[in-house]
């Protein structure tokens, strides 16, 4: 008597049905192996196939994005602390003439705004890196203590601002003696 071959998952479970013998054929499920040049041609054909969908940007649509860049605002990066008398804020501006600068004081908040202009105009295709941020830029900040906003100091020095903002005298204590 022939014994029957069971699957793996039958000898598990202990079911009694016998393996089953499935021919697959590899050819139905691999794909034929392509060179780099064809994968190339393929991807250089549906970018070109995508291209044609693209519109012409024209005049007024470029100085529209121009205009946009225009309204646009950098952020000024600052350092914030405290020493026992003051609340000193101080920034790296370099290439901002002092005029250019505007501080205000509002409540607790201190507002920093500047622009740093370029001097020379240079085509955009001159350029092989265009890092450096120019135009407007400006900072708020809440501040934790309340300042004497009358004695505050600015200065602008080797492209470090530094803001010192004399801490409000605090009032005061003095302990009332309750007669009972």
């Amino acid at each position: 008597m022939a014994k029957e071959k069971r699957s793996f998952f039958g000898k598990i479970m202990g079911g009694d049905e016998p393996a089953q013998q499935v021919n697959v054929s590899t050819e139905q499920y691999v794909q034929p192996l392509q060179t780099v040049t064809e994968i190339e041609e393929e991807q250089v054909l549906a970018e070109s196939d995508d291209r044609e969908d693209l519109e012409v940007e024209t005049p007024s649509q470029a100085s529209a994005e121009e205009e946009w860049m225009s309204d646009y605002e950098g952020t000024l990066n600052i350092d914030l602390y405290q020493t026992r008398d003051n609340v000193i804020i101080k920034s790296t501006i370099a290439g901002v003439k002092s005029e250019n600068l505007d501080i205000t004081i509002a409540n607790d908040m201190v507002t920093i705004k500047g622009e740093r202009v370029k001097e020379e105009k240079i085509p955009a295709e001159d350029y092989f890196y265009q890092e450096c941020y120019w135009g407007g830029f400006s900072r708020s900040v809440i501040l934790p203590v309340d300042i004497d906003s009358e004695h505050v100091e600015a200065d602008l020095k080797d492209g470090i601002l530094t803001v010192i903002l004399p801490k409000a005298a605090k009032a005061k204590t003095k302990k009332i003696k309750v007669n009972g």
